[in-house]
């Protein structure tokens, strides 16, 4: 048990709430579901209360409602023009989805889904699965113009496509790692330091002097950590602007 609560792998652990086993295959609802639920219930309870009276007035959680709002739709106008707008439903509920995840994952005890490749490869997967179908359904053929960059001379587009097609492939790769691996190395690391102060603690005075110096790092660490999720809030949603502009305007 003592190893378990200094084991900084031990809070990604995945576990079966309510074991559901279907011709087969294992449906269970587990920790990381109950929190997925958890994220977009109090996403969608935090916006429909907050603008639920639609003052002319806001009041500060109005105020942080459409601070969401314009924050979101700038950034989308600005990658992919006003066309891009018609996507914003889309990645305003990406980036709220991530906002709350991550934040939801810093509190003591709950679980971070987005610090699990799985889930953010599955949101990954569905921003460049968008951009394709989309892409197709508005250009055809034309689409595959994202590939052929202009003012390339013939000759090099045997070297330029490949490369075009494999930045294109890696697309999900890179949004998806980047998330993963940002929430994944700054829990673990709070986690050690947390674990420190623990072990340090339990050798008496002593230890509790020395625990001083990783108390102050796990203090530093955790307003790090807020940092980080709402950075990698942002950088998700304005990556995916970036690639539903490339769905909009596949032409280089």
């Amino acid at each position: 048990m003592a190893a378990d609560k200094v084991d900084p792998i031990h809070q990604f652990h995945i576990v079966k709430l309510i074991p559901i086993n279907i011709g087969g295959y294992d449906l269970s609802f587990t920790n990381s579901a109950l929190f997925m639920v958890a994220t977009v219930a109090i996403a969608s309870a935090f916006l429909y209360l907050s603008t639920s009276s639609r003052s002319l007035i806001p009041g500060r959680l109005q105020s942080v409602s459409e601070m969401a709002y314009e924050f979101v739709a700038n950034m989308l106008r600005d990658a992919a023009g006003t066309q891009g707008m018609k996507f914003f439903p889309f990645v305003f509920s990406l980036f709220m989805f991530v906002l709350v995840a991550n934040l939801l994952g810093l509190f003591p005890y709950f679980f971070t889904i987005t610090s699990h490749i799985i889930v953010t490869f599955g949101l990954a997967a569905l921003v460049i699965g968008t951009v394709i179908v989309y892409g197709f359904m508005k250009h055809g053929l034309g689409f595959l113009k994202l590939f052929v960059p202009k003012g390339v001379p013939i000759l090099m587009m045997v070297l330029v496509v490949p490369i075009e097609v494999i930045s294109f492939v890696s697309r999900p790769v890179s949004l998806s790692v980047r998330l993963f691996a940002n929430m994944l190395a700054g829990h673990i690391t709070l986690k050690v330091f947390s674990g420190f102060v623990v072990s340090l603690s339990a050798l008496g005075a002593l230890g509790v002097a020395g625990s001083v110096l990783p108390l102050a790092m796990a203090v530093a660490l955790t307003a790090l950590e807020l940092l980080v999720a709402l950075l990698q809030a942002y950088v998700f949603a304005v990556l995916t602007c970036m690639y539903l502009n490339d769905a909009l305007h596949p032409s280089h």
